[in-house]
């Protein structure tokens, strides 16, 4: 397996996150963000993982300790239901190298050492075969495909796969 440190989201991150604000990043979520919305998803990351309603990650590998991506997962509602969202994104020069499905592992087992236990759901286009396989290699069972707007007039046809975080049931 890859060999991936997780470092919990911090102030000195924001240089990450403009290097993850590309076109080919950012595609699903509607294209890149100006230099203020850039700042603002930071200061979110910051707040929420202050408030323990999400928890994202540097990506960090022994030969880049400032971090070759990002992934987190947050509070959402599907269904009525409460579940956890995980999303990620590891910049180009880094990709097939197994750093995205190391890290969504890690993540995972992060999550579980710290008590959350509801489902974590990822959505991929159904088109991106590359974070498919992600899902594939870090245990996530698919359920559907979905037309889903993640942004305001821009729906995409998503995968919908989870992976179960509480201990199976005797």
């Amino acid at each position: 397996m890859t060999d991936v440190t997780l470092h919990p989201w911090s102030p000195d991150d924001l240089d990450l996150l403009r290097r993850a604000n590309t076109h080919e990043l950012m595609d699903q979520l509607g294209g890149p963000e100006n230099d203020e919305q850039v700042l603002a998803r930071h200061e979110r990351y910051l707040r929420l993982q202050r408030e323990g309603t999400a928890h994202q990650f540097r990506i960090a590998t022994p030969d880049h300790p400032e971090g070759v991506g990002i992934v987190g997962y947050w509070d959402r509602e599907e269904d009525g239901e409460r579940v956890l969202e995980a999303g990620w994104s590891v910049e180009a020069a880094y990709r097939g190298q197994g750093i995205a499905p190391a890290a969504v592992i890690a993540m995972l087992e992060w999550a579980r050492a710290n008590g959350d236990t509801l489902p974590v759901h990822a959505y991929p286009r159904v088109d991106n075969p590359a974070s498919n396989a992600v899902c594939r290699k870090a245990g996530f069972t698919l359920v559907r495909e979905a037309d889903v707007e993640l942004t305001p007039g821009n729906v995409h046809r998503l995968n919908d796969w989870v992976v179960e975080l509480a201990p199976a049931r005797a």
